[in-house]
């Protein structure tokens, strides 16, 4: 059996063409089984300029070279509620990244790097698009599953704690160092733009996987309170583990969808579990 070179990718402009419903089919089901295979695929054609994509990471990439006096000068004060800004991770810690947290336009607890020129701005216009974008596959996801309308956007319908990094992974130094260890993600959905570095991998049947990165695509993790529900249609849960295997310097954005509504694995995952139905 041929080994997986890569997740699957789902064409979103089917979604919004006009007689187009074997392809949109298709997606549905390519998305089903994306879901239950491995938790991940990869979407074109999304709406979010590649231009402006690439814009994100060189901004980013400028604001990490920065010296370290500069990036701290847009961290958290000590005690704060929430580490929004520059965050660094401590010398002795096994992921080896710095990363900037931003939660959505006008919340009170963001701090914005004011350099480089424009990198707030664009910050804030990311973080817009990529909400529009969650949106969408929120809605996509949902029909994919054969759940009711809107049943997802029940349970996730705050959009105040919805959030997105901008990561910079250093190159590894030693064997075994990653830029971000094994972990899944408790959220709805993620969305992840990697540059062509790479370094994504996802954990399927024992196995690390490389998500390989297609130009202008974005990463779309399925987290924790969708998975959840799909204890009906799978026996492990190998495929939510995910981690970034650095190699060499590398940047990518991360944008998490979900709000603090809780679904409880024994009661509403349940319910939730039973309204799903294959394609």
């Amino acid at each position: 059996m041929a080994k997986d070179t890569g997740i699957p990718t789902v064409d979103l402009s089917v979604f919004s063409a006009q007689n187009e419903t074997e392809a949109k089919k298709k997606a549905f089901e390519t998305i089903y089984q994306a879901c239950s295979s491995y938790g991940f695929f990869q979407i074109v054609n999304h709406g979010v300029p590649i231009e402006f994509l690439e814009e994100a990471l060189e901004l980013s990439r400028t604001f990490f070279h920065y010296p370290d006096d500069i990036k701290l000068k847009y961290s958290s004060k000590p005690g704060a509620p929430l580490l929004a800004g520059f965050n660094k991770q401590k010398k002795n810690c096994v992921d080896k990244n710095e990363y900037v947290l931003v939660f959505p336009p006008g919340s009170n607890y963001n701090i914005y790097p004011q350099e480089p020129p424009q990198f707030k701005e664009l910050l804030e216009e990311m973080f817009k698009k990529l909400s529009k974008v969650c949106l969408l596959l929120e809605s996509i996801v949902n029909e994919s599953l054969g759940l009711p309308p809107d049943f997802l956007k029940q349970y996730n319908n705050d959009r105040s704690w919805d959030f997105m990094t901008t990561l910079y992974y250093f190159s590894a130094t030693e064997e075994g160092e990653n830029g971000l260890t094994h972990h899944e993600d408790g959220n709805c959905i993620t969305l992840v733009f990697q540059d062509d570095t790479g370094g994504l991998q996802v954990r399927k049947d024992g196995e690390w996987i490389p998500v390989v990165p297609v130009e202008g695509a974005i990463v779309v993790n399925i987290g924790d309170v969708i998975q959840w529900g799909f204890g009906v249609i799978r026996e492990k849960r190998d495929f939510l583990m995910h981690s970034s295997i650095i190699c060499m310097e590398t940047n990518g954005l991360s944008h998490c969808h979900s709000s603090l509504k809780k679904l409880e694995r024994n009661q509403n995952t349940k319910d939730f579990s039973s309204k799903i139905t294959k394609p």
